[in-house]
Formats: C-alpha cells, sequence, structure tokens
C-alpha cells in the first residue's frame, strides 16, 4: 500500500535555466520564501501548477541532499498539450509558480544490483537513483537510449557517474538502432532489479522481455495512461464514504472522483489520467476495478488502494476512506 503520503503546497521559485540537451530545459527551483524544501527520495515528482486548468508533473532529477534546490527537465513536445510550450516560454529565471508535492511513486528499493533503462526524458528520475545505488554499494548499469547524442538530456552528467561498481552505456539511435532489450534483459538476475522509464513503446518491450523474470523485479514509471479496455461493471455503482458518512452512486461514465467532489467532498488530484498518484485512496471494502498506469499486478491483487479519478468498483457496492 502506498497510503500514507504527505504532500505540500508550495510556491517555487525559477533560480536557474539551462538547456540540458536539444529541446530540453533544465529548471532549478527554490522556495520562492528562501526556506528549505521538503525531503524526498530518488523517484519522487513534483505537480508544477502552471496556469488555471495546466499542471504538469515532472521527476526530480537533482542531488536530495540539496534542499535548497530541486531540478527538473522539460522535454518541449510540440505536440503535447501545452504543459511543456508553457514552462520553455513563461518559466524564467524569478518566475514563481505554485507546486505541490513531493510524491514518490516510483521508489528505489534496496537491491545488491540494478538494471536501469531510460528513453530519452525518461533519464530524469534514473539520475539521482544512479548516485543512490552507487552510495549504497550496489551494482549497477544504465542503458540511455535517445534519438541522438545531441537530444540525450544530462549525457555529459550521465557519463561522469562511471563508477567502479557501475557501467553507463549510451545508445544513440541514430548511429546505434533501439536498445538491444534482448541481450540486456535476455536472462533474469537473481537479486537484480530493473527500474526503467521513457515513452510507452520502450516500456512495453522491457515489460515483455522481463515476463520471465521474478515478480515484482521489473519497476516502470509511465508518461501516458495505458489503455484499460471495457470496466468490469457497465452499470452504476454505490460508494460508502467512511469518514464523510456519505454514500455516493457512479453512474456509467462518471468517475468517483467527480462524484464526491459533487457531493462537496475535498479530494486532492491532479492528472485525472491514473498516472500521477495524487487521488490515491485506501480501500475498505468491495472489490477494485484497477484502471490506472501505476500499480504493479501485485499491488493491484493486494486490493487495497485505489486512483478514483480513474479506476471503479467491480462490485455493486465499495467503501473507501473518505
Amino acid at each position: 500500500m502506498h497510503i500514507p503520503h504527505t504532500e505540500i503546497d508550495l510556491r517555487l521559485k525559477v533560480v536557474g535555466r539551462y538547456e540540458a540537451a536539444e529541446g530540453v530545459l533544465a529548471l532549478e527551483l527554490a522556495d520562492a520564501d528562501g526556506g528549505l524544501l521538503p525531503e524526498w527520495s530518488p523517484g519522487a515528482h513534483v505537480d508544477l501548477n502552471l496556469a488555471p486548468g495546466i499542471t504538469r508533473q515532472y521527476s526530480l532529477c537533482g542531488d536530495p541532499a540539496d534542499r535548497s534546490k530541486w531540478r527538473v527537465g522539460v522535454l518541449l513536445e510540440a505536440q503535447g498539450r501545452g504543459g511543456s510550450q508553457y514552462v520553455h516560454a513563461k518559466l524564467h529565471e524569478g518566475t514563481v509558480v505554485e507546486a505541490r508535492g513531493p510524491r514518490n511513486h516510483f521508489p528505489l528499493d534496496p537491491a545488491p544490483s540494478y538494471i536501469f533503462i531510460a528513453g530519452g526524458i525518461g533519464i530524469t528520475p534514473i539520475l539521482p537513483m544512479m548516485a543512490a545505488a552507487a552510495a549504497q554499494g550496489a551494482g549497477w548499469e544504465l542503458h540511455y537510449g535517445g534519438r541522438a547524442l545531441d537530444s540525450m538530456a544530462f549525457r555529459d552528467e550521465v557519463s561522469s557517474r562511471d563508477a567502479a561498481r557501475g557501467s553507463v552505456n549510451l545508445h544513440p539511435q541514430d548511429t546505434e538502432g533501439l536498445l538491444n532489450l534482448s541481450g540486456i534483459l535476455g536472462s533474469a538476475r537473481e537479486g537484480t532489479l530493473v527500474y526503467c522509464c521513457g515513452p510507452e513503446p520502450l516500456l512495453k518491450a522491457v515489460e515483455q522481455q522481463c515476463s520471465a523474470w521474478p515478480s515484482g523485479a521489473l519497476r516502470v514509471e509511465r508518461f501516458a495512461a495505458v489503455e484499460q479496455g471495457e470496466p468490469v461493471l457497465h452499470e452504476s455503482f454505490e460508494v460508502e464514504l467512511a469518514v464523510s458518512g456519505l454514500t455516493v452512486t457512479v453512474p456509467p461514465g462518471k468517475s468517483i472522483l467527480d462524484a464526491v467532489k459533487e457531493v462537496g467532498v475535498d479530494v486532492d488530484y491532479s492528472c485525472s489520467e491514473g498516472i500521477c498518484g495524487t487521488c490515491e485512496t485506501e480501500v475498505l471494502e468491495g472489490e477494485i476495478d484497477h484502471r490506472d498506469s501505476l500499480l504493479s499486478a501485485d499491488e493491484r491483487a493486494a486490493n487495497d488502494v485505489m486512483y478514483i479519478c480513474v479506476s471503479r468498483a467491480a462490485c455493486p457496492r465499495i467503501k473507501i476512506e473518505l
């Protein structure tokens, strides 16, 4: 179970801005009032409330020990929904932005060794993981794929991480082709965890290669929601809210999140797509139709938390901690 988690509303000021690669902007963010920022661990991300209706999640990719500033990397997506374009055009040094976090649904669990696989801007959560793995004395290797060397964010910083217990492997697609996942992941390795972040085709390919690995060996973080298919129940269901004492009916086509908001229950949420984890809610009774892109198969089987922006009941009535 991920719950409980503590998040903080923040005012962050841009104190640094530079190009991390072609089309990738690195921002350094400090507390707008000069205080220390909250602690965070590798894999964490923060919500930036860029403008009304535009909230985006970005992985923290600096040094967790440095509480004077955070760093994020933002890829400019010309065909995106406008968030990255806003960041590149509007967030200059001195700009103050509302934020919430940090939140971590991609934590680095202890292990004797790691395989890190990153595609494009997916390198951002992996960067602090490499440092943490080295600090705990674990063996590790990084396989970092990108369109071309010039497009691979933090390339020089990544290359400097080579150490006695780790190895860095850069794979620019224009000269080397796609990552050789069968060679990297062809045989399961005892005591090794695989962490992968990147575009959906890479994640699916890694999941396929790791299908014969032990359950729980692979950890992934997604940029976009995965298509979930038809819901288990096509009819309405009831949701009992244990804290508020209310019961709401959720009809087809409406989320639990929207239904509880309509009766005045205050809920934290952000992406409304099942990828950020903000609306995570404890489930007390009933079966869940998981429709998020966060939980692993084992976590889904536990049937104890759900993301109410997308997930639904798989039974006529469910009871949740709201």
